[in-house]
């Protein structure tokens, strides 16, 4: 009747402190990380500039277009002697020009080279989305691991407070028998050292808890010190299999998906390399004014007082490296052997793959039949402890007894409640792999 009356009290006032808490659902907390966290805002960082990087402007397919203008004043003191040995020394030459241009440059060929250039900026774009995307995807696994743990210790607190005030009651029941002489000092003390123990057990929880918590406000983005509570329901999937998975894998995982990139990468290589061959083809024109005025103090009608000049001039240029000592070609067999490369670490990524998905999957399995037995290990233990609880009312065992029946019953509780976040970080790990933890079942 004592035990019931603590139990009702526990879940009262564990109810009023989850209730006084804010409650940090996982969908919630997975938003929170997308807009705030860290490595999160740096990629989507780099994703704009890679966006910048890859646009029309930087390929070289636009003309270049200048303008140009000036202005100059120029005077001019002389002295001029003439045949007749006359001399004129005040002479004076003032002169204004004006000028303005404005053009046009365009390469209208370089043996692909630019198409290639933009094509590969248009690739690099596509690696950066799916490096942001394996930032989310790193990110929400560190999440929802640090959430989970944050779980865990959640309810292992929870057993250690109910098993303290189990402990608590059995060392007030110990101190009213030893009043009335059924009890022993013995017993007192055997019953004060197991209330001692649960509360330094407690204690540290505490401790282990709140650090968690503050690692998961890191991961968040957010002041370290905000309290939380976190629901400790646990699902799984139930569509999951391995050949499933594996397809998954070859088709999503980020890594493979980089790898495939980056032999396209090396293809354009190539190809920009081989249109050092081809010569080069482009146009220019310019639209050009000038405006002049001479004043002199010299009365000549055969010196030019203004002059104004204005047409527009074009032109075609070829140019073309016949032979550059052979570095082009060098760089063409570079490039040769990159894509080689590039072509063994795609299929040494892909053989990764399969491994690393087959041991998920067998971590993934063995782990919910851990969860199972541990599962049915609650139980046994459970009715052990009732019947052992039942036997220590009724003094058909001693203290000591009793208390290893409680130890057995919470270790098995806290071993069940390992097993139940082990699988679910286990099954985290496997969609990850198969690009599939985006948007999934948390």
């Amino acid at each position: 009747m004592m035990k019931n009356k603590i139990l009702g009290i526990l879940l009262i006032s564990l109810s009023f402190s989850i209730s006084a808490q804010n409650m940090l659902e996982k969908q919630g907390a997975v938003d929170i990380a997308l807009e705030n966290n860290y490595d999160i805002l740096v990629s989507n960082n780099d994703l704009e500039a890679a966006k910048n990087s890859s646009s029309i402007y930087n390929s070289g397919y636009l003309p270049s277009v200048f303008a140009s203008g000036g202005a100059d004043y120029q005077s001019n003191e002389s002295e001029i002697e003439f045949q007749d040995g006359s001399v004129q020394d005040d002479i004076e030459n003032t002169t204004d020009t004006y000028s303005a241009s404005v053009g046009v440059d365009y390469l209208i060929f370089d043996g692909f080279g630019r198409k290639y250039n933009y094509r590969k900026l248009q690739e690099q774009y596509n690696i950066s989305e799916i490096r942001v995307r394996q930032v989310i995807e790193n990110t929400l696994l560190d999440l929802l691991i640090s959430y989970y743990d944050v779980a865990r210790l959640t309810e292992n607190k929870n057993n250690l407070q109910q098993s303290l005030d189990i402990s608590k009651s059995q060392l007030l029941r110990e101190q009213y028998g030893y009043q009335y002489g059924q009890k022993t000092q013995l017993d007192v003390l055997n019953s004060e050292v197991n209330v001692n123990q649960d509360s330094i057990n407690l204690l540290n929880i505490q401790r282990e808890l709140a650090n968690a918590k503050r690692d998961l406000n890191v991961i968040l983005g957010r002041d370290v010190n905000i309290d939380f509570a976190v629901d400790t329901a646990v699902s799984y999937a139930i569509d999951l299999t391995y050949d499933s998975m594996l397809q998954s894998a070859k088709v999503n995982n980020t890594l493979l998906l980089q790898a495939e990139k980056n032999v396209t990468l090396s293809d354009y290589d190539l190809k920009i390399n081989k249109s050092s061959w081809v010569p080069n083809v482009g146009v220019n024109g310019a639209y050009n004014w000038r405006d002049s005025n001479t004043d002199s103090n010299i009365s000549n009608p055969f010196s030019l007082a203004s002059q104004t000049s204005r047409g527009i001039v074009g032109g075609v240029s070829i140019s073309w490296n016949i032979f550059d000592g052979g570095s082009t070609k060098t760089r063409v067999q570079n490039a040769k052997i990159a894509i080689d490369n590039s072509n063994i670490e795609k299929q040494l990524i892909e053989k990764d793959l399969e491994r690393n998905v087959a041991n998920a999957w067998e971590t993934y399995q063995n782990s919910l039949f851990v969860l199972s037995a541990e599962e049915k290990n609650v139980e046994t233990n459970r009715r052990n402890f009732q019947r052992s609880e039942e036997q220590y009312r009724l003094g058909q065992i001693i203290t000591v007894e009793f208390r290893l029946a409680q130890v057995n019953f919470l270790s098995a509780v806290n071993n069940y409640n390992e097993a139940k976040y082990t699988a679910k970080v286990a099954e985290l790990r496997l969609l990850q792999l198969g690009g599939r933890l985006i948007g999934a079942n948390y």
